[in-house]
């Protein structure tokens, strides 16, 4: 059978038994054996594929920082955040709106997680909106729209599946997603304060009490900082950093702020673990669809589909793979599109010359708006079921934000320089900068 058939039998057999509600990688799974059995692949070489997709110490990095945003959830230290954002932003038109965004820039910071963002977030601030005023619909788009900021600022877990698949620097793409996870979340604090619901305004916080909750958070906000310093100064890589993370809650966090949580935190461990688990088998299942459509010539017919429309124009390049990763990730989660696409994204990166962060940036903060639209959505699907309200009044909320994610993606591609500044300045070799011959600085590409 010819391959373009199996690859579209392939195709046909994930889609139909995704829309039948079978999990993503079982799903992936079926897709994969169909296409085995119609071309010379041997199951053996499968199960092999499976396998050899988990098989990367980078993603050890991700039950840490699972474990981390769980920690910090169970054992209610994130109240403490909750009240420095409220004593920071609750006086702004918005009231607590304003605060969810805060609350989400602080905690993506330590979790890395979209959908521990969600939970958090809707746990914490959920009710309280609720008995302010604001509409179920838009709680559930506010708290989905902000959760994505944890896919672009580090500790982001799709920046260390992008970069443990795509061979591209973890921590260069950690600096590059601040700029977009900050421009994001700006965004969303603008259209708060011009175009969402004024909310019950809060006196003007003291400086007082400003300092007396950023004291109050101080043990946990050092979180990102244990993160972000070690990685920068080459202590540790990612995976050693979320480790150091996860040590420096057990052991000087919870015992400090709440004691009472340390017999629980066995169950937080195994909890992380069976959380972590439902991304494993799906990495798994998604690196072996991803090489039956490299085996079967489906990366590289698309590549040479967009490249005949692109030329080696590095703009239009990104657009069509902005559109193309909009379109698959409004159906399937961030890590098996990444995972299953990577080749392609590989090819097209060297025919435009662009920069790997820099594609990884812009095609991770495409996945994440991927989150919040419709048919699959999966964390504006979360908070809607959170917050108890429907998932078409979320959309029907949500779809003006839209605007704020169509324009930081639109800016991340046509200034790159913008994007890649931070990691040029701390880690310059992350983006393919080199030592000058003359001994002094670096030499980056332009």
């Amino acid at each position: 059978m010819s391959a373009p058939l199996v690859l579209a039998l392939m195709t046909v057999c994930f889609l139909s038994f995704g829309y039948l509600g079978v999990p993503v990688p079982f799903s992936l799974m079926a897709g994969v054996f169909i296409g085995a059995l119609l071309s010379d692949v041997s199951l053996a070489a499968i199960i092999q594929k499976i396998f050899d997709g988990v098989d990367s110490e980078a993603l050890l990095a991700i039950p840490f920082f699972l474990l981390v945003g769980e920690l910090m959830s169970s054992a209610n230290v994130v109240v403490r955040i909750a009240n420095l954002s409220v004593s920071l932003v609750g006086h702004i038109r918005g009231g607590l709106s304003q605060v969810v965004v805060v609350f989400s820039m602080f905690f993506s910071e330590m979790s890395g997680s979209t959908t521990a963002d969600v939970a958090v977030m809707s746990r914490a601030l959920g009710g309280p909106m609720k008995r302010e005023g604001y509409e179920p619909a838009f709680i559930a788009a506010i708290i989905a729209s902000a959760s994505t900021i944890a896919a672009l600022v580090p500790p982001s877990i799709t920046a260390v599946v992008y970069g443990a698949v795509g061979n591209v620097s973890i921590a260069g793409l950690f600096m590059a997603g601040v700029v977009p996870g900050l421009m994001i979340g700006f965004g969303l604090m603008i259209y708060c304060y011009f175009f969402g619901p004024s909310g019950l305004r809060k006196p003007r916080a003291p400086l007082r009490q400003v300092v007396f909750a950023a004291g109050d958070a101080a043990l946990p906000l050092m979180i990102p900082v244990i993160l972000l310093g070690g990685i920068l100064t080459g202590w540790f890589t990612p995976t050693e950093a979320g480790v150091v993370a996860v040590v420096w809650i057990v052991v000087v966090v919870i015992p400090a702020l709440n004691r009472g949580h340390i017999r629980k935190i066995p169950y937080d461990f195994c909890l992380a673990g069976l959380i972590f688990s439902l991304p494993l088998i799906t990495i798994g299942a998604a690196n072996a669809f991803g090489w039956m459509l490299a085996y079967l010539r489906g990366a590289s017919c698309i590549a040479e589909v967009i490249t005949s429309l692109a030329g080696n124009d590095p703009h239009l390049i990104m657009l069509l793979m902005v559109l193309l990763f909009t379109v698959v990730g409004d159906f399937i989660e961030p890590v098996p599109t990444i995972i299953i696409f990577m080749p392609l994204v590989n090819t097209l990166t060297e025919a435009g010359d662009i920069n790997a962060v820099h594609m990884g940036v812009v095609l991770i903060a495409t996945l994440a708006f991927g989150l919040i639209t419709p048919p699959y959505g999966l964390v504006l699907l979360m908070a809607s079921k959170f917050v108890g309200v429907s998932f078409a009044k979320a959309l029907r909320a949500a779809l003006p934000i839209y605007l704020v994610f169509l324009g930081t993606i639109a800016f991340a591609i046509y200034f790159p320089s913008v994007v890649l500044w931070l990691p040029q300045k701390v880690l310059p070799e992350s983006v393919g900068c080199f030592k000058s011959p003359a001994g002094t600085g670096y030499i980056c590409p332009k």
